[in-house]
């Protein structure tokens, strides 16, 4: 007996109502992005696991889907080499002989790559869009997957704080034409490290930064009894809970921090860029509701700056766009000192609030404007000629293959969505007419079979 055929957890398959869905969030975010004189660039979905190990800390490397070398892997490993004295093997290492190549984990490692290995051939700042999916071996569960797309833009070669305002006009722009109701977090890496600094561990910024960017998921208990087993003194934790729970206006927070990391350049410089960035926000005029959140940590490691976090208002999940800044991300492969920052949309998140919200458009998963019932051959030979000047104007038509009831062409029409069907028998034929119904309304209109233009915007 056949088994039952399965995808992998944490993957899913999309039918055509899902992937007309999931290209209207594909298309608005473009047309955005496109807006703001971001090009379009694709990268491999496998890269070299060097490109990977290492950009996104301890956690980030757990979760890289690795690529068992082609051929026979096996052959040539000695085994007993990667064995600790308890006989168990060292994982981590076994599959660095194994393999020498991964999925991709997000798509700003791998921009920054590209950005290397292809700088004589871009103009800087450069500025790019990338709406491809990533892989994460993570344990599935609602709103979170194992494969799912990102939509990331990115501008890298300038360290002015205008290239952060432009993503914040961007998150207001994608979002108002989506209809959905967020509110945007934005946060500084060089606040945090200056948090380290005052509180005497600034060695721990990452243990710090992990522990903080869990605090929405496990609430302050569990997030300080992280830092403390983490090494951090109950000292140290009592002067970053204020922190943590500080409320006001953004003026309110930066003025309130300046006196907490008055012994910390960086976190002085952190804030300055935190003004200065809600300086633009305020001159453009912003409607998208903004906040300064000291608890916003992002775990990704090559954040340097700037830290941005979007959370829907009306619908409870997680975040469903974020980014930062990275001063450096492209020195690791040979070009130091490009500063970069960028944002990237969650498409599959974003994709369960419009569902949730019920704001996808209706009747947008049909690829069909119209429908030509088949009354038979010579009605069809009719037909064709009409159809073919309906798509060549760019109108998309269907025309049902087969002679069947009209019940049944009627009933194929309803499940796709169509919202058009014309049925042209005999009399029409006879006289030379195009009959078009609007299946919604039920207005029934009557057009000569030369009256393309007529015919358009009846049904455009």
């Amino acid at each position: 007996m056949a088994s039952k055929p399965s995808i992998p957890k944490g993957t899913r398959d999309f039918g055509p109502v899902e992937t007309a869905r999931r290209n209207y969030i594909f298309n608005t975010v473009s047309e955005v992005f496109r807006s703001f004189g971001y090009s379009q660039i694709e990268t491999p979905a496998m890269e070299n696991l060097s490109t990977l190990l290492g950009k996104y800390g301890d956690e980030g490397d757990k979760l890289l889907f690795r690529i068992l070398n082609s051929g026979d892997p096996f052959t040539g490993v000695d085994f007993d080499a990667y064995k600790s004295e308890d006989g168990r093997f060292n994982a981590p290492a076994l599959s660095k002989a194994l393999c020498d190549k991964g999925l991709r984990y997000d798509l700003t490692v791998p921009f920054a790559r590209f950005v290397v290995q292809h700088q004589n051939e871009l103009s800087f700042p450069f500025k790019r869009y990338q709406i491809q999916p990533v892989w994460r071996a993570d344990r599935p569960q609602k709103g979170r997957y194992r494969e799912f797309y990102q939509c990331d833009v990115d501008a890298i070669g300038s360290r002015s704080q205008l290239c952060e305002l432009e993503l914040v006009q961007i998150v207001d722009q994608v979002f108002r034409n989506l209809g959905i109701r967020v509110l945007l977090k934005i946060n500084n890496r060089k606040v945090l490290t200056g948090l380290a600094e005052v509180c005497g561990f600034p060695d721990k910024v990452v243990d710090i930064t992990v522990a903080i960017d869990k605090l929405d998921k496990i609430g302050l208990d569990a997030v300080k009894e992280e830092m403390l087993s983490k090494g951090l003194s109950p000292e140290a934790v009592q002067i970053l809970e204020p922190v943590l729970l500080l409320e006001g206006s953004a003026a309110e927070k930066i003025a309130r921090m300046r006196d907490v990391l008055a012994s910390s350049e960086t976190g002085l410089k952190g804030l300055d860029e935190l003004e200065e960035l809600f300086g633009f926000i305020s001159s453009a005029g912003i409607t998208l509701p903004v906040e300064i959140d000291l608890s916003l940590a992002r775990g990704l490691n090559y954040y340097t700056g700037a830290i941005f976090e979007v959370k829907a208002l009306d619908f409870q999940i997680g975040s469903i766009c974020g980014g930062g800044r990275y001063d450096d991300l492209t020195g690791i492969f040979g070009l130091p000192g490009m500063s970069g920052v960028g944002i990237s949309f969650g498409a599959d998140r974003i994709y369960d609030v419009l569902l949730g919200l019920e704001k996808f458009p209706v009747n947008g998963s049909s690829a069909s404007r119209l429908l030509f019932a088949n009354m038979g051959a010579r009605e069809v030979g009719y037909i064709l000629p009409v159809a073919a000047m309906l798509r060549s104007r760019g109108i998309s038509v269907e025309l049902y293959p087969d002679s069947s009831k009209l019940k049944k062409q009627f009933d194929y029409a309803d499940r796709k969505g169509i919202p058009f069907l014309s049925i042209c028998g005999e009399s029409e034929l006879e006289q030379g007419l195009i009959r078009i119904k609007n299946l919604s309304s039920g207005e029934e209109s009557v057009f000569g079979k030369d009256e393309i233009d007529r015919m358009i915007e009846a049904l455009s």
